[in-house]
């Protein structure tokens, strides 16, 4: 085993379970997506750096995109989010898009991170936008497609919450303390890392940007203060809207919640398990301007972001994973003997063309047969033998309870449909 070839740090197999169960999660996430009538699209994986420069900020950039030379020399990017591909893609078909526009997508994304719980270098997301619009109304929409999504996989408000605030009343807050223009981007910043940080360590780290005692005692008030959000209209006209839409009891506000990218401009959104024992499983906001960094004109929206790992291990810790994914729909033919090989894998086109799915394997004893069916989960076990082929008639076993019976030939699809 010392000579294996290790898989890349950071990046995981999936076996035909854990495939079943992202299969699962991307059907999921579908449904509520189309719920609200969105439509899906993909960008590609490959990206010039310039694109995440121009849209996502300078930590992801430096830090954290697996950034290379292509053989030209030119600078490429392993995507490591969405919104910027999507801005480009807009961008190039500005005049024949249809707005408000309503898009989702699901697929893989890079990101050179530290791999621990909840967080890979290669993971998959789930994109989801609104774009054209810049009314409270969208801000509602999207928070009910992830409130509809958290439902759809069993998730109930009391496990988890979508903790909402707004820029827009940070940044007057923040004028409030005193704090100028040019120090409110690395204050915001600061905010979104409040949780992440050792209480000390973050007091150092704020002093450092030149604050006072008094304004960092302020900056605490702050942030403590559940009610802040009725000083706003904007939040006050969302939370009536969400309570329209069904899902308010999904919605709280925090005024921690910022989200650490730049393009945010007003609503920003997360959400969490209610123990506290993971990390964000969404994330969002709107942005008062999309595309006019990569060459468009400007367009408000508001989408959000899910990655499937600490989603898998939110649903997994509250038993919500479905068990028997695989095979769960398939037949099991089996071949009585050698001389009846042409007679089951006529029986198992015959299946097939009628849009089943269908597993056969070589002659083998019917025991081991049975028993190798059985430990890949399937249900229903057909046997055909010389005597059955004489009668027209099948034996349709059912694996879990052992009980068999036969079935003329002609009814079959019938009995198994």
């Amino acid at each position: 085993m010392k000579d294996i070839i290790r898989s890349v740090k950071g990046t995981r197999d999936f076996y035909p379970d854990e495939m079943a169960k992202r299969v699962w999660l991307i059907q999921k996430l579908e449904q509520a997506s189309r719920a609200f009538g969105y439509e899906q699209y993909e960008g590609p994986c490959l990206e010039t750096i310039d694109l995440y420069a121009a849209k996502s900020g300078e930590e992801l950039v430096k830090e954290q995109a697996f950034v290379f030379e292509d053989r030209g020399g030119d600078p490429i990017s392993l995507r490591p989010e969405l919104t910027p591909t999507l801005a480009r893609m807009i961008v190039s078909k500005q005049n024949e898009l249809v707005f408000p526009l309503r898009w989702w997508a699901f697929g893989p994304f890079w990101r050179y991170e530290r791999p621990q719980k909840g967080r890979t270098r290669e993971f998959y997301q789930w994109n989801i936008d609104l774009i054209g619009s810049d009314s409270v109304q969208a801000d509602a929409e999207l928070m009910a497609v992830a409130a509809t999504f958290l439902k759809l996989v069993g998730l109930k408000s009391q496990d988890v919450k979508l903790f909402v605030n707004d820029r827009r009343l940070m940044d007057r807050k923040l004028t409030e303390i005193g704090i100028n223009s040019a120090l409110k981007p690395d204050m915001l910043r600061m905010i979104d890392r409040i949780d992440k940080q050792p209480a000390d360590v973050w007091d150092k780290n704020v002093s450092e940007l030149g604050l006072n005692a008094a304004q960092i005692t302020q900056i605490k008030a702050l942030l403590s203060n559940m009610e802040l959000w009725k000083e706003s209209a904007e939040l006050s006209q969302l939370f009536a809207a969400l309570e329209s839409l069904g899902v308010a009891e999904f919605v709280s506000y925090d005024p921690k919640i910022i989200r650490g990218l730049d393009y945010y401009t007003g609503t920003v959104f997360e959400a969490h398990e209610t123990k506290g024992n993971f990390r964000a499983i969404l994330g969002g906001g709107h942005y008062a301007n999309l595309v006019a960094d990569v060459g468009g004109k400007p367009l408000p929206g508001v989408g959000f972001a899910m990655g499937d790992v600490v989603i898998m291990l939110v649903l997994e810790a509250f038993g919500l994973l479905p068990t028997e994914l695989t095979h769960t729909d398939s037949i099991f033919v089996t071949v009585f003997n050698e001389e009846m090989l042409t007679e089951s894998t006529k029986l198992a086109g015959e299946l097939r063309a009628a849009g089943l799915n269908v597993i056969m394997t070589e002659p083998d004893k019917l025991g081991k047969q049975f028993k190798y069916a059985d430990r890949l989960g399937l249900k229903t076990a057909l046997v055909l033998g010389p005597d059955e082929l004489v009668e027209n008639t099948v034996v349709v076993k059912n694996l879990k309870t052992f009980e068999q019976i036969k079935v003329p030939r002609a009814d079959l699809l019938d009995h198994l449909v």
